[in-house]
């Protein structure tokens, strides 16, 4: 064989290897979860040919080379990387410990602490000396089932300020950026209201007219409240409909909506593809899900789907969803979404479950669960369930449960009992509902969420304040801006929010009706965006929030949407 012909051969396998499919979940990320990876291999190769292989396909440089030798020999070493990734980014358990568990009896923890470390665990092995149903109590006082807010000052601007004459202001400040400023006279308690929107935060405050001989100005309220503002003048807003503008900023952290995966987990099973690959349910886990929630159909569903395919079959034709204390939650259960036989990944469900944020992970058998074997960037917390034999009544049965989080996640309530073991079914259900809600809101608290939060909201507000600068000169007569389209900010603006991967997404997915607002030309393709964006506005009910420019967001998130958007 010629080495022309030699060379169109590896060609062809690196091109095959391009195009294989990834265990990564990607989510709105756009990168790759390299903690399972290969730590032999040297750092800089390795990231550099990843860097390489992760780019769009249309953004992958040309690889020259001055002779073929050297071609040769990088194709080599990417099929060889490309060849072994999904097994570098399987984290098993290792096989000494998969034996020992095997043979070991007696009751098993539901959770292991992984190898690498990372994350915590609730309750600590020394609280499990007696896990039995008979002893202390189980579950906690109903009324200690406190729910968390995401955002107890997000409605201020709802309660007080639109039911109420008030006036907003914008601003760019040098150092702190985009600022946008509402001021409302409370007549009969004699005082000033004021919010501060800060790309970090928004500050609230209240001050009594008796302290002023005058009205301050907007730059003296806003002072009062940062008194590291350096701008000298704010903007005055006079578009008809900026208020609705500015609640739907303020509320796009307050959602009423959560989605939830659900994985069952068998005897002696302890990877990724063997959890995902569960077909069969039993009646014991069919029970369980009856306490989580009823099975509805989902062709035609009228409810919160959390990115389920409602209309095409797509995403299965049943789906456990429930609604407490006025929240709505969809569980994705791993049984219900579609299964590939050609598929040892099953990326299908994975695809759902691994842009969750919380998971229950439901037992059947001894085995314990690790919390790194599903790889996701989002997944940041599991809750393991396991039922167990009740000692008062053999024929009876008790829940067991576990809870494990990542490092940076604080901890949640409600506490868990001790022993963390439940009888009632309606006492399991209001505890496990309770706890996943507060779990999703302690997550975004982590380093990774937090620094996503702030990218958004930083974005938002940019756009909020360019939104209604730009109108309000509109409405006093700018010829330049009279025919400006129609804020998507404002349509559907009653609507519930999609909670925050919708919020990241609509963040940085509307960089087009940006650039129109402000003058400039779109660029060739942007119909195709315009299309896609359209299309995911109708999606979970959500409300088309404020369009902002993504331009600080990178292509690398831009070019990788979240999965759910392709149902």
């Amino acid at each position: 064989m010629t080495s022309d012909s030699t060379a169109m051969e590896r060609d062809k396998r690196s091109d095959t290897s391009f195009s294989r499919k990834r265990s990564s979940t990607f989510g709105a990320y756009g990168s790759v979860d390299r903690s399972c990876g290969d730590q032999s291999r040297p750092e800089s190769l390795g990231e550099t040919l990843l860097d390489i292989l992760d780019s769009p396909v249309e953004q992958q440089p040309v690889v020259c080379s001055s002779s073929n030798q050297k071609e040769t020999e990088l194709f080599e070493i990417i099929e060889k990387l490309q060849g072994s990734r999904i097994d570098e980014q399987r984290c098993q358990f290792p096989l000494p410990l998969k034996s020992q568990l095997s043979t070991l009896g007696g009751q098993l923890p539901l959770i292991l602490p992984s190898k690498a470390g990372g994350y915590w665990i609730d309750p600590p092995s020394e609280r499990l000396s007696d896990v039995s149903p008979t002893s202390c109590y189980h579950g906690a006082d109903l009324d200690s089932y406190d729910i968390m807010e995401r955002d107890r000052e997000a409605k201020n601007y709802h309660n007080v300020f639109r039911s109420r004459h008030h006036h907003s202001f914008t601003a760019v400040d040098p150092c702190l950026g985009s600022l946008v400023l509402s001021v409302c006279l409370e007549e009969e308690e004699n005082r000033l209201r004021v919010i501060l929107r800060m790309k970090e935060c928004s500050l609230h405050g209240a001050f009594s007219v008796s302290l002023f001989p005058n009205i301050p100005s907007t730059v003296d309220l806003a002072k009062m409240l940062c008194d590291k503002l350096t701008v000298t003048k704010f903007d005055a807003v006079c578009y008809l409909k900026a208020p609705d503008l500015i609640q739907t900023f303020d509320e796009h952290r307050v959602s009423p909506n959560f989605k939830f995966g659900v994985l069952y987990q068998k005897d002696k099973q302890f990877t990724e593809e063997e959890i995902l690959s569960n077909n069969e349910e039993s009646n014991e886990f069919k029970e369980f899900l009856s306490i989580l929630g009823e099975t509805v159909q989902l062709q035609g569903f009228t409810g919160f789907r959390g990115g389920l395919d409602i209309c095409h079959g797509q995403t299965g034709s049943e789906a456990v969803y429930t609604s407490f204390h006025g929240r709505e939650i969809m569980f994705h259960v791993a049984t219900m979404l579609p299964f590939t036989d050609s598929d040892p990944q099953q990326l299908q469900r994975k695809r759902h479950i691994g842009n969750d944020i919380v998971a229950l992970v439901y037992q059947e058998g001894q085995t314990p669960f690790l919390p790194d074997v599903i790889k996701s960037h989002f997944l940041h917390c599991f809750m393991v369930v396991r039922r167990i034999v009740d000692n008062d009544d053999p024929s009876g049965h008790a829940y067991q449960l576990s809870v494990t989080a990542r490092d940076d996640v604080p901890n949640f309530g409600p506490v868990l009992p001790d022993p963390p073991v439940f009888k009632d079914p309606s006492l399991l259900r209001e505890f496990l509902l309770t706890k996943l809600i507060n779990a999703e809101i302690s997550c975004y608290k982590a380093e990774q969420f937090s620094r996503l939060e702030l990218r958004t909201r930083s974005s938002l507000l940019e756009t909020l304040r360019t939104e209604l600068f730009t109108r309000s000169q509109c409405m006093m007569g700018d010829p330049s801006l009279t025919a400006l389209p129609q804020s998507d900010g404002i349509r559907a603006s009653t609507e519930g929010t999609g909670g925050f991967i919708e919020n990241f997404k609509r963040a940085i997915r509307v960089r087009s009706h940006s650039f129109e607002t402000l003058g400039v030309p779109r660029k060739a393709g942007s119909s195709t965006q315009k299309h896609k964006t359209e299309k995911d506005s109708e999606s979970d009910r959500s409300s088309a929030s404020l369009s902002t420019n993504s331009d600080g967001l990178g292509p690398d998130i831009k070019d990788h949407p979240s999965p759910q958007e392709e149902t």
